[in-house]
Order: structure tokens, then sequence, then C-alpha cells
């Protein structure tokens, strides 16, 4: 898919990308949760119920579970929040201030925080049950290499599941959707966060990512069987699952 021309020209290189949105991240973190809400008119927080509805955590409810990216804890707390589960999340983000902003909402919950870069986890191979990954995997410098990593750390059988922006498919919608997109949520973004760009990068970064049927060939690569997508509000957004291989 090709990007909008005035949007690419904020997207950073390889090269310049962790460093750009480690810096962009911290920047944003004192307004990053009420821009969130007021840009997804809330449903951001139905796609995370259903992204942890997905992970099956159920199953080892006492288990260890890995939140990689996990920004201002959301989707971290949306598991340790879960009446029936006894374990410990491990939410982990190479963003300190957004780590910071959201240390509030965990108090007396079983989440721990590390400050960590997803392509580099302070984990031993096979250590949790399960990951999640909310709106991380996008941002990331080397795609595939973090999702190697994330398959490192997870046990055979463990389950992935990634929530991450898309675009819609039914052509209507998406014009609308695009023009939305492009146009008026950098400028609300703009004036809410006060950066002048983190809201251009956005549109930018989920036009350049792979479609889900790439991103699911590249999961399989990466040592994930069983890798399926499920499309939330239309294609706004997705959430891919897979089953870590036992190699």
């Amino acid at each position: 898919m090709s990007v909008h021309p005035a949007a690419r020209e904020v997207l950073p290189s390889k090269e310049e990308k962790a460093a750009a949105v480690r810096s962009m991240f911290g920047a944003i973190a004192p307004r990053y949760d009420l821009l969130n809400h007021l840009l997804s008119l809330n449903i951001d927080k139905r796609w995370r119920r259903r992204a942890i509805d997905l992970l099956r955590a159920d199953l080892h409810p006492d288990g260890r579970y890995l939140d990689a990216c996990a920004g201002t804890l959301d989707l971290a707390l949306e598991l340790a929040g879960r009446s029936w589960f006894t374990g410990k999340v491990f939410a982990s983000d190479f963003t300190f201030e957004m780590l910071e902003r959201g240390r509030h909402k965990i108090e007396g919950q079983p989440v721990v925080t590390a400050c960590a870069d997803a392509l580099r986890l302070p984990f031993p191979d096979a250590t949790f049950d399960g990951a999640t990954v909310g709106f991380g995997v996008r941002n990331l410098a080397d795609l595939d290499a973090g999702l190697h990593e994330l398959a490192r750390v997870l046990r055979p059988g463990g389950r992935l599941v990634i929530l991450e922006f898309s675009t819609p498919w039914w052509t209507p919608f998406r014009q609308l959707y695009l023009f939305y997109f492009l146009r008026v949520l950098p400028l609300i973004g703009r004036l809410v966060s006060r950066h002048s760009r983190a809201y251009t990068y956005l549109p930018a970064s989920v036009l350049e990512f792979p479609e889900p049927p790439e991103l699911a060939r590249r999961m399989a690569d990466a040592g994930f069987d069983e890798v399926n997508w499920h499309p939330l509000t239309g294609g706004i957004a997705t959430i891919h699952v897979g089953v870590r291989r036992d190699d």
C-alpha cells in the first residue's frame, strides 16, 4: 500500500526509528491516554477486551504473561484485572515516561514493569505462557527481529496476541476513514498533544505497516503456528493470534 506523500515525510529511516519513536512517545506521554480515547471514541477499550479474550489466559490463569510495548499499561491492566486471573503480568516498554504515566493504574494489581527494548527482552527463553502487544509492533525498528524475540520468550504452545491499527477494506468507509486519518486526526492530535509530528507519524506508520496476510506470514516465519487475524470495527484495527511452535 502506498503512503500519502505528506505523511511519508515524517517516517524516520530504519536506522533512526528507535531513537525517534522513544523521543516522540516520551514527549506525548502526558496526553497519550486522553488522545487514545478521544480519537477512537473509546472504542480502543473494547478492542483491548477482545484482545485479552483471544489470549485465552483463562486456560493458565496462574501463569506468567508478557505485555510488550506496554505503553501506559492499559492492556496489561485488562488482563490483570480479570476476576479469574491469579498469575502475573510483566509489562515492558522502552519509553520510561510511558510506563511512569501508567504506573498509578496498576497499584494493587499483579503487574510488574520493566523499561526494556522489545528487540532485546531481558527474559530467559520460554519464560511466558502468553504475550500481548497493543499498538506496538508497528513502531519496532525491525519487525521480524521483534517477532522472533517474542517467540523466544514464549514457551511452546504459548499464544501471542497482537492488537494493531489497520485500514478498512470496504471502499466507501475506507475513503471516509482515510480522510479522517490523514487530515482530521493529525490536526486534533497536534492541538491536544502539542507535538508537531507525532499524530502525522501515526497514520503514516499504519499505512506503511504490512496488511494482515503479510503480517501473518511473517509471524509464521518467526515461529508461530495457527496464525489467524480478526478485523475490528470495519478493519480500523486487527487482532493477530499465533501459537508458539514447538521447535
